[in-house]
């Protein structure tokens, strides 16, 4: 999308470009501006940039991280972060969790599943519809990650956010969402994702009224994308593809919330303006979006199935290489052409436990049950694979080339066991029947090469 929107806004002065720049690949330095002359250049002093602005830097990583990992981006807003009319007071958000989550979790073991959450029926924006499904980690040593899914039917008008816990890779699935930043607007639509960085103070309007979705809230290092390895320099998500907004600020002088999450906790403080005041940035760390239809995957194309990591559009590392603090993984239209082999995902387990989510369509190894805006657990270790009727059609298949259309699935997969939390468990949209799907899986063992396929 190399253009958005009319900018919706109710400030008494709002000003915005009509354009997202690109993002030629994680670690490069951008450079935006709303206003001429606005963004320092050369010799000019940052502590002294035109139009009266104040200079502030927002840091992603250590001042010291090597030059490839650190990462800051230098804003220049209308008034510094640091004015605030009171300290922090607490705030509730009850429903969302944060590992460890001891007071608040279940711990049954399962395969599950949920159909999608309902609307809510009050007037819920985007931070109070986060409803915590599982927590994997801990958020006080930075490591590990939180899967939610949300729902929402109205606007953060003067209430604004930001996660000093992690980031958060949002994934619409009915409704899209306008995303206003402290660096620019971004509208993501169903199809798309998009990032907020730790620290981002944002609010978010809703596109079409109302809509439901998924997040994942990474404690850890943050997402980039993965090595393509012996893959080569092409295919999967290319970095051109992924875009960050351009300079956009809201002047306005009404009274403001900001509410923080840090350490699991909530806080809330108020002031006098918009803090959506940041007239000109430049650096390399900023939020971005990425159009899932813009994968381009790869696959067998003689026999066997494939690992899922083919699929991997951005990964949080962990400390041992290789093994992902969190993979987010999709699973998109795309051809199928293996012979003489099981096409769909074959039974297994593993030690990443896999949270996944259906955005729109149908996944081919749950052709029933697995619903668009639905959700499945399977933790590390626990059996899964194709349902009974998934199994039976795949054996059975004519290998022939089969497009598979219409099907947006993703993963939110970690290293970490992910612990349900009690709403999850409780959640009338649970199925309690998940595990029969495969119950009418055969013994076809009879002693013969055969076997019994009757």
């Amino acid at each position: 999308m190399n253009e958005m929107s009319p900018l919706k806004s109710t400030s008494p002065r709002a000003v915005a470009a009509n354009n997202f720049a690109y993002m030629p690949g994680f670690g490069n330095d951008f450079e935006t501006e709303s206003l001429p002359g606005a963004l320092p250049h050369g010799m000019n002093s940052p502590q002294r940039p035109a139009y009266g602005l104040y200079a502030e830097q927002l840091s992603g990583s250590p001042f010291t991280a090597p030059r490839g990992t650190n990462e800051r981006s230098w804003l220049y807003r209308i008034r510094p972060s640091v004015k605030h009319h009171q300290r922090f007071q607490s705030f509730k958000l009850p429903a969302w969790k944060s590992a460890p989550n001891a007071a608040d979790q279940e711990l049954s073991l399962a395969q599950m599943r949920w159909n999608p959450l309902p609307m809510p029926i009050g007037e819920t924006n985007f931070i109070e519809g986060i409803r915590t499904m599982t927590t994997a980690g801990d958020v006080f040593g930075q490591a590990g990650m939180a899967a939610h899914a949300y729902v929402a039917n109205a606007d953060m008008v003067d209430d604004h956010f930001f996660n000093a816990d992690g980031e958060l890779l949002v994934v619409p699935q009915v409704g899209g969402l306008r995303f206003m930043t402290e660096m620019g607007v971004m509208e993501v639509q169903p199809g798309e994702i998009c990032v907020l960085p730790r620290g981002l103070v944002f609010k978010v309007e809703l596109m079409d009224g109302s809509s439901r979705g998924y997040v994942c809230e990474n404690y850890g290092a943050k997402f980039t994308m993965p090595d393509r390895g012996p893959i080569g320099a092409n295919c999967l998500a290319n970095p051109r593809d992924f875009k960050t907004p351009v300079a956009w600020f809201e002047e306005k002088e009404t009274p403001c919330r900001i509410i923080v999450k840090w350490c699991g906790s909530f806080h809330v403080t108020e002031i006098g303006h918009s803090p959506l005041d940041v007239v000109a940035w430049h650096g390399n760390y900023a939020p971005y979006k990425y159009d899932l239809s813009t994968f381009s995957p790869v696959g067998a194309i003689l026999f066997d199935h494939p690992d899922p990591s083919i699929f991997t559009v951005l990964t949080a590392p962990s400390g041992e290489e290789g093994t992902a603090n969190i993979d987010f993984v999709i699973f998109p239209p795309r051809w199928l052409v293996a012979e003489n082999t099981f096409r769909p995902p074959w039974y297994h387990r593993n030690i990443m436990s896999e949270f996944m989510g259906l955005i729109h369509g149908q996944y081919d190894a749950k052709e029933e049950g697995f619903v668009p805006g639905g959700m499945s657990l399977h933790n590390m270790m626990l059996a899964h694979g194709p349902d009974a009727t998934g199994f039976e059609k795949a054996s059975r298949a004519d290998l022939k080339p089969v497009k598979l259309e219409n099907t947006m699935a993703f993963m939110f997969e970690t290293r970490f066991p992910q612990l349900l939390t009690r709403y999850a468990a409780s959640l009338d949209t649970l199925q309690d029947n998940y595990i029969d799907c495969w119950t009418d899986l055969k013994k076809r063992f009879n002693g013969t090469p055969e076997g019994d396929w009757s």
